[in-house]
């Protein structure tokens, strides 16, 4: 022995040493180490620096005093190793494309370079498995440059077996068993890394210091490979998250500050949504025949836990950094659209099978619920759900109002703060702006037009005793939305009333309805004295209302259905502040419905309405009878049709010969040139049809003739689609009435030229009720002669069988009607063109637009314009009556006469 201690140590060959025992390497450590680190550093060849680093790790490291190896070791060995494997991967991806069974050299090559570089990693793992048994904790500063060094090389490792395939141009099969090995090494070597930073410890005292940066250098480390090898192995990604969302709460009190959260949230969610999609095409192949395999099915099975360890893992790092996650709702309010607009019943969801949608429901859907719920009192998330300046593509629109559905559940449940923080408009900075929660889902619920005309089906609500039930999209926004307003806080009641009310007025019909049916409910729910005080607001809307407009329309149907749940008390106090002796109040009497009154009281108003009415009609008579006039008489005729439809027995015989003598004398002044002039002559007809057809059975057979011999002309006018339906009410109910025979040349062939027209229209709505009213006839009719001639041509027998069959007029199979909705909702759903009260007044004095015809003749052109002027100089007269004129009219209607003079010279 003293022999061999005469060799100096330095000139002991590595073959020699790599023989050592334990005890001489433990004794030598001070004087072999600084040698073998300096040939470390200075070797040139591959082979000589593995074999020198892998004496030293598995000889001398076990000697090493563990506080002093980040010193004495790492920070000497581990760069250069990282170097060492950067230099031979970039030797292996350079060689790589010249790979082929005939280049045996190359083969080689790459062999080996793959062989040393798993050897490389196989000392990297000697290092980590070293800290870990010979620590119980770890500080990361003294051990801080091995876990930067092993994540880079694991990294690269990744990569390059990810990108194999192009890699080595399809001659992988020549190195495979070397780059499984390899992959196989890297993921030991990171399961090694992660059991020793689990072993890390830092103090929670300490705010700021190099621990806490190298830990979030190491998780942002972990996330990165994780993007890398989502797609390479499931379990070993899942357990990489597992560990990073452990590792982040561990240290949360120290690191919080310092992860990039959108990062990590944004990963978490593209994971979680790559594993949804991978869950869904699993389903689709189980609904076809031939993949009912248990094989496929574990797949599936096994995926949708995948799925729920993503959601889980999102909803616990977001539950503990939530204040952190600011710029990142965004990305989890996408996260929960995409995911819904995958899943039936959306239209653009996957084809599965029900038992599938259960099991995704049951399983993964279930953990957003939890999701929302935490993040309902976060400010930026309301900020971003409710932004006034959302546009999303067609196919989110839906999965974004039944997430509003899902917050508007929630929301009783939470103080009134929160409720305040969804339900109120808000202004957070300059122009970035917020709309109240019900806002924001009559706006969204307006936007699913496809859905709402499929309809989709959602899942109802279980009641006691009773099967759960599918229900319509309508169906559910309702009832949910009713719902609520029970809850309502009472100081957030202003918010409802605007929010209804500007749903009301919605140029949307569907979304004014829905907020009509809200409403309703509203007034059956509160109080008597509640809805006695709507009633009243409404009324005032409406008399303050400029002109027809669609307003109008939408504020008329809701009084008429809010008057039905006043308490009698009350609509006696209605009827003695609107008394309809006052003209201006029968404005709003055109729009009540009389049967909504007790029995006396609907017997006493609904003579008082018509006495007033009748009068009315008899003082325009006697007048000079102006067309600026005529408004006011349609208003007069409208209250008249109102009470004949709803409460026409509680007139007595007097006032119905009254009615029946007045609409006589009005229709005798009519003549074709003037309804076709004239917009208001023609709401004036369209009033009076319907009004003469209620009695039909005692009116002039010579007046009937002359009713449907002008219909018969007008409807060859091509008049406007309200005058056509006016018709129809009116030739449906000539079905009732016995013609003789003296008379039947002369009202029949009328008859038949009416309905063939109109049965021939291509409007859809002028159809259905083109189809309704014939329908009503051929049934009522006593002579049957006349139906067969109605049906001018093979297309509209068709029609009319199809109508009565219900079998439909298209033979659409359900896919291809749900790939049409689609294609009708990426055209149309743009919202509505918001019209203001200022241009509903403006529109309102315009004449009715003529239908589009093909090549008018210019005679015709000319006609037309003539007719505008006029209707223009009527609206100014109109005006002269009602009001001063201004200082500027007397000027331009000068101006307008010196051109007409001009005009004339020309014609002459």
């Amino acid at each position: 022995m003293s022999q061999e201690r005469e060799v100096p140590v330095s000139a002991v060959p590595l073959e020699e040493i790599s023989s050592w025992p334990k005890e001489l390497c433990r004794r030598e450590l001070p004087s072999v180490l600084p040698r073998l680190l300096s040939m470390y550093q200075n070797s040139d060849g591959w082979i000589e620096h593995i074999q020198i680093l892998k004496i030293i790790v598995e000889m001398f490291l076990p000697h090493m005093n563990h506080l002093t190896l980040e010193q004495t070791f790492f920070s000497q060995v581990l760069p250069k190793t990282v170097k060492l494997f950067d230099d031979m991967m970039y030797e292996l991806t350079s060689q790589a494309r010249g790979l082929s069974s005939q280049n045996l050299e190359i083969q080689t090559t790459l062999r080996n370079i793959l062989q040393t570089m798993v050897q490389l990693l196989g000392a990297l793992t000697g290092c980590v498995q070293h800290v870990c048994a010979t620590q119980e904790s770890v500080i990361l500063e003294n051990i801080h440059s091995l876990p930067s060094s092993v994540l880079r090389v694991i990294k690269s490792t990744f990569v390059h077996c990810k990108n194999s395939e192009s890699v080595y141009s399809g001659h992988l099969h020549l190195v495979s068993d070397l780059l499984q090995a390899l992959f196989k090494e890297a993921y030991s070597l990171q399961k090694q890394l992660m059991e020793l930073l689990d072993m890390v410890c830092m103090d929670p005292l300490v705010d700021e210091n190099d621990d806490i940066l190298n830990m979030v250098v190491v998780i942002h480390s972990l996330l990165d490979i994780c993007s890398i090898i989502s797609s390479m192995d499931h379990a070993f990604h899942a357990n990489t998250w597992k560990f990073i969302i452990k590792q982040s709460l561990k240290h949360q009190s120290v690191i919080k500050s310092q992860l990039k959260h959108k990062d990590i949230i944004t990963s978490l969610c593209e994971d979680t949504l790559f594993s949804f999609h991978s869950c869904l095409q699993l389903a689709e192949q189980l609904v076809q025949p031939h993949a009912q395999d248990n094989a496929d099915y574990r797949l599936f099975q096994k995926t949708l836990k995948l799925c729920r360890f993503f959601a889980n893992s999102l909803l616990h790092y977001t539950k503990e950094f939530l204040p952190f996650l600011s710029d990142s709702c965004c990305t989890l309010h996408q996260l929960y659209l995409q995911i819904h607009s995958k899943f039936p019943p959306s239209l653009y969801a996957a084809r599965i099978s029900k038992a599938q949608q259960e099991e995704i429901a049951g399983a993964f859907l279930v953990t957003l619920d939890p999701l929302i719920s935490q993040l309902l009192t976060f400010q930026p998330f309301v900020q971003v759900v409710l932004d006034s300046r959302l546009e999303l593509p067609c196919e989110l629109q839906f999965p974004h109002c039944l997430l509003l559905v899902v917050i508007m559940d929630k929301l009783p449940s939470q103080p009134e703060a929160v409720q305040a923080l969804w339900c109120a408009d808000s202004q957070v900075s300059g122009a970035t702006t917020r709309v109240s929660l019900l806002k924001g889902i009559f706006s969204s619920f307006e936007q699913c037009s496809g859905e709402l005309s499929l309809p989709v089906c959602l899942q109802g609500v279980r009641s006691k005793g009773q099967a759960e039930a599918a229900v319509t999209l309508y169906q559910h926004v309702c009832v949910h939305l009713c719902a609520f307003i029970t809850s309502f806080h009472p100081s957030l009641f202003p918010e409802l009333d605007t929010a209804l009310l500007d749903a009301v007025l919605s140029a949307n019909m569907i979304t004014s309805l829905l907020a009509m049916d809200a409403w309703c409910f509203l007034a059956r729910y509160g109080t008597a004295e509640l809805c006695a005080h709507h009633v009243t607001i409404v009324a005032h809307l409406i008399k303050s209302c400029p002109g027809e407009c669609y307003q109008l329309t939408n504020l008329a149907i809701l009084l008429k259905r809010l008057f039905f749940f006043m308490a009698p008390p009350h609509q006696v106090e209605f009827i003695q502040k609107f008394s309809p002796k006052e003209p201006g109040n029968l404005l709003l009497w055109q729009y009540i419905s009389f049967q909504a009154l007790p029995a006396d009281l609907r017997r006493q108003t609904a003579r008082e309405v018509s006495r007033v009415c009748t009068a009315q009609c008899r003082e325009w008579l006697g007048s000079s009878r102006t067309v600026g006039e005529l408004e006011s008489l349609n208003t007069v005729l409208s209250a008249l049709l109102t009470v004949c439809s709803s409460a026409g027995e509680a007139l007595d015989s007097g006032q119905q010969t009254a009615v029946m003598e007045v609409g006589s004398q009005l229709w005798a002044l009519l003549n074709i040139k003037l309804v076709t002039g004239q917009p208001y002559v023609q709401q004036t007809l369209s009033l009076l049809l319907p009004l003469l057809g209620f009695f039909i059975q005692t009116l002039d057979l010579q007046l009937i003739s002359q009713v449907v011999t002008l219909q018969t002309s007008l409807l060859k006018l091509e008049p406007p689609d309200h005058v056509r339906l006016a018709v129809l009410d009116f030739v449906s109910s000539v079905g009732k009435l016995f013609i003789p025979q003296a008379m039947q040349d002369k009202i029949l062939p009328s008859l038949s030229s009416i309905f063939a027209s109109l049965l021939a229209d291509r409007n859809w709505l002028l159809e259905q009720h083109t189809l309704e009213a014939f329908t009503q006839f051929a049934e009522g009719t006593n002579q049957e002669e006349i139906v067969p001639l109605c049906l001018s041509s093979e297309e509209t027998k068709n029609k009319v069988v199809s109508f009565l069959e219900k079998t439909g007029f298209v033979d659409e199979t359900a896919d291809a009607r749900v790939e049409r909705i689609k294609q009708e909702k990426g055209i149309f759903w743009e919202p509505f063109a918001k019209v203001t009260v200022e241009e509903a007044k403006w529109s309102s004095l315009q004449p009715y637009a003529k239908r589009a015809r093909h090549e008018l003749p210019v005679e015709e052109e000319y006609r037309a314009a003539v007719q505008a002027a006029a209707g223009a100089l009527g609206a100014i007269e109109s005006l002269l009556q009602q009001s001063v004129p201004p200082d500027w009219l007397l000027t331009e209607m000068e101006a307008l006469h010196e051109r007409i003079d001009e005009l004339k010279r020309r014609v002459v």
